[in-house]
């Protein structure tokens, strides 16, 4: 079992690791799911014990056993020193980036970034006197020639929120670590299954946890994972910012982490089956998604990552709001929502033009992001066919 020599770490297979990591059966009379532990008070059995605060758990903020064993787990899986939980993927994303700056530095971020972090840099960090730079997400090497005095760190994101554009990882974690400049990467879209950002260079890696490893939609959730120089500066981070995740949500992730191969498995042959049926409609200007041969970032995507997950965007050529509005609201098996990860499939339009700096947005028509969920292919590839048939009836 778990808590025996049962080879979950070290030359294990991934998907071997998401079914043992974390859990110590006989710790807990022999149940094979660690138990929900709620509260906050954690009780000291002597004076010398609450003086020293070397017991195991000091105080249900800090960890409680649920939390440590979702934490053990996702350090192993990413190759990391240290784990950090949060509430949320924006918290990770947040706490990440208070963990390192301080007022008058400078910091490096992707123009492809997930929106709500970026939001957090230009309302939060911009008015704590942290100056922010975006930076085309193509270039790669090149990124040492916007390196300044008070350069502290970059953000990474590959591929890039909604527009799917690959990074160079290690080129920029390579050039960034002449400066001693921290590399934060945002893995959520492969998963550690499916890329290891600390292996290719980065300093941390965080996740939105409450996509794919939560995996149900049900639960909000996030993860900062630094190697072992970065260890000590998340640790304080989460000390002092007060962050910590649910005991349920904590729950919700360790249930969710057991079937993660298996769901990302059929997430990506589904997501590639439909984003080909997309790329060959005539109602189709491109299909913005990695695994694909024509998309840009196809060898990247081949060089740096194992796999693939079921989110990625098509772009559609130019169709008017009525159009549009009778291909979305017709759908039976694609929800209109806002996350994704889940086992079910969504779809929402979007436009970036408003907030990219760095690069220019060029789409003849609406851009829609779609995640693949957990059902057969042929229904979903009948749900849009029947879609594209109400837009065409709409564009004529």
């Amino acid at each position: 079992m778990a808590d025996k020599d049962d080879g979950s770490k070290g030359s294990a297979r991934p998907e071997t690791k998401v079914v043992h990591l974390g859990r110590k059966p006989f710790e807990h009379h022999g149940f094979v799911n660690p138990p929900v532990y709620r509260g906050s008070t954690i009780l000291y059995e002597t004076l010398d014990a609450l003086n020293s605060r070397t017991q195991p758990y000091t105080y249900g903020r800090r960890a409680t056993p649920t939390t440590r064993a979702l934490e053990e787990a996702i350090t192993e899986l990413e190759g990391g020193a240290a784990t950090i939980l949060t509430s949320s993927g924006l918290g990770a994303v947040s706490t990440a980036l208070l963990a390192f700056v301080s007022a008058g530095d400078h910091i490096l971020i992707t123009d492809s970034a997930y929106q709500p972090g970026r939001t957090f840099a230009d309302k939060m960090l911009k008015r704590l006197g942290v100056e922010i730079t975006y930076y085309d997400p193509g270039i790669g090497a090149g990124v040492a020639e916007l390196f300044r005095p008070n350069t502290r760190l970059i953000l990474v994101e590959s591929p890039g929120s909604q527009t799917f554009e690959m990074q160079d990882i290690p080129a920029i974690a390579a050039e960034a670590h002449k400066r001693d400049i921290w590399v934060l990467a945002d893995n959520t879209w492969a998963t550690p299954l499916y890329c290891k950002p600390l292996a290719l260079g980065a300093d941390v890696s965080i996740q939105a946890a409450t996509k794919y490893i939560v995996g149900h939609a049900d639960a909000m959730l996030g993860a900062v994972v630094a190697n072992a120089r970065a260890a000590r500066l998340i640790d304080h981070a989460k000390e002092a910012l007060g962050t910590c995740p649910g005991s349920e949500e904590t729950y919700l992730g360790l249930r969710g982490l057991r079937t993660l191969d298996v769901r990302l498995e059929r997430h990506q042959k589904s997501a590639l089956a439909v984003a080909q049926w997309l790329a060959n409609r005539a109602e189709v200007d491109r299909v913005l998604y990695p695994p694909l041969p024509s998309d840009p970032g196809h060898a990247l995507w081949k060089r740096d990552f194992t796999g693939a997950s079921g989110l990625f965007t098509a772009v559609l050529n130019p169709v008017s709001k009525k159009a549009l509005a009778a291909f979305l609201d017709g759908l039976k098996l694609f929800g209109m929502g806002y996350s994704w990860g889940g086992y079910e499939s969504l779809v929402v339009p979007f436009d970036p033009t408003s907030y990219r700096t760095a690069t220019k947005w060029t789409g003849p028509g609406p851009a829609l992001r779609f995640h693949v969920g957990l059902e057969a292919v042929e229904d979903l590839i009948r749900d849009l066919d029947d879609g594209f048939t109400r837009l065409k009836a709409a564009s004529s």
